[in-house]
């Protein structure tokens, strides 16, 4: 998912500097892109939260009773819950680039239909 959003992205700001106007069509597409990425943002949203909860409950339930069996789950769950935030991360300010990217595409239709 990285590399495909990275990938849009590129392609999207190349064609933003080539100056050309965009149609109704590339306007929708974008919008699409869009939405699929803001449910992926969502659902990496809800694992990272549903991690995030399981740390802690995992934390407070080796704080109560110090079982030593608890602490490779600790362990396991942090190693799955980093990688998680940070492309969330990734996710989150992507969809916030995407959504200037489709304003600076508004612009350039908006442009070629005064100019006509």
């Amino acid at each position: 998912m990285h590399k495909y959003l990275s990938d849009y992205m590129k392609q999207m700001n190349r064609l933003l500097e080539e100056n050309r106007s965009f149609t109704e069509t590339d306007l929708q597409r974008h919008l699409d892109k869009i939405g699929f990425m803001q449910h992926e943002r969502l659902i990496h949203f809800l694992v990272t939260m549903l991690f995030a909860i399981v740390l802690f409950l995992v934390l407070g339930a080796f704080l109560m009773t110090e079982a030593m069996f608890l602490l490779p789950l600790l362990g396991l769950i942090l190693v799955l819950l980093v990688p998680y935030i940070f492309h969330y991360y990734f996710l989150e300010n992507t969809v916030q680039k995407m959504y200037v990217i489709y304003d600076r595409m508004t612009e350039r239709m908006d442009t070629s239909a005064h100019q006509s």
